[in-house]
């Protein structure tokens, strides 16, 4: 289960630097060019050039963003392409400016979701929020299951909750695979303090001097990667209360193994 634990975390810190560089770099490669003529007419404040959005959607989230903008004052825009790209003509297009979030979703590369945003927006949706929001929605496992759509649309339900509320540190909403990778930390942590509560010498019962010395690591993994990213995403209970249950768990079995080896060498003799 450790080694697991710890690949899965390698993978996580992967994932996360990978995201962080697409970041940095900032500006899209697909934005390096200036087509124009790919542009609409009339404004809009999506343009599916990839057609990822059925004429319904299409036209329901024109209507929620124009709605969203003329109510809050924030900008947001979507476009979507494949082959063909208006490249930087979209800046002048829309009028990007510090209050502006523009989605670009393009299914050419690993993840089909970035992000252009003004400076504004980073006062109340810090650059972790974006990369979190990049990483969960638009993989390709999630794009696969959901479809390229659904990236799209979640991904800006989560922005439009967030700037409604006033911002947010943490992507809201607590997906299953995360939930797991909390649980498993939550249940090593357990084990680990079980492990170092083993009593040491003749009628001790429990040895909280070892499990004060070992909270450091038990701490970290119960409370900083088993229930921080749970309170943080979700007011549902029922995650945390199954951290909580599978980290006592952990911590009473370890704390017992003792008494179950010794029970099945009697059992041998």
């Amino acid at each position: 289960m450790q080694s697991c634990f710890w690949r899965r975390i390698l993978v996580s810190i992967a994932v996360f630097f990978l995201a962080g560089s697409i970041w940095v770099m900032h500006s899209p490669p697909a934005l390096a060019y200036d087509n124009p003529e790919l542009l609409p007419n009339t404004p809009t404040p999506v343009v599916d050039l990839a057609k990822s959005l059925t004429d319904v959607q299409e036209e329901k989230l024109v209507h929620d963003l124009e709605q969203f903008q003329a109510e809050t004052g924030w900008k947001l825009r979507v476009l979507t392409q494949y082959d063909r790209t208006p490249g930087r003509a979209v800046i002048n297009f829309w009028g990007l400016d510090d209050k502006s979030i523009l989605l670009v979703a393009d299914s050419r590369g690993g993840n089909i979701l970035s992000f252009s945003v003004g400076d504004a927006v980073y006062e109340f949706l810090p650059r972790t929020f974006w990369i979190e929001l990049q990483t969960r929605f638009g993989n390709l496992y999630f794009v696969r299951e959901q479809g390229e759509d659904q990236a799209i649309l979640q991904a800006l339900d989560s922005v439009k909750g967030c700037l409604l509320q006033g911002g947010c540190k943490v992507v809201p909403g607590l997906p299953r695979e995360q939930w797991i990778l909390t649980l498993i930390t939550s249940v090593i942590g357990g084990v680990v303090c079980g492990f170092a509560s083993q009593p040491q010498r003749e009628g001790q019962i429990f040895a909280w001097q070892w499990a004060l010395i070992f909270s450091p690591l038990w701490g970290i993994l119960f409370i900083a990667f088993g229930i921080g990213p749970v309170v943080t995403r979700t007011t549902d209970w029922l995650p945390l209360f199954r951290n909580i249950a599978g980290f006592l768990i952990g911590a009473l079995v370890a704390y017992l193994s003792p008494i179950f080896t010794r029970s099945s060498s009697n059992a041998e003799l």
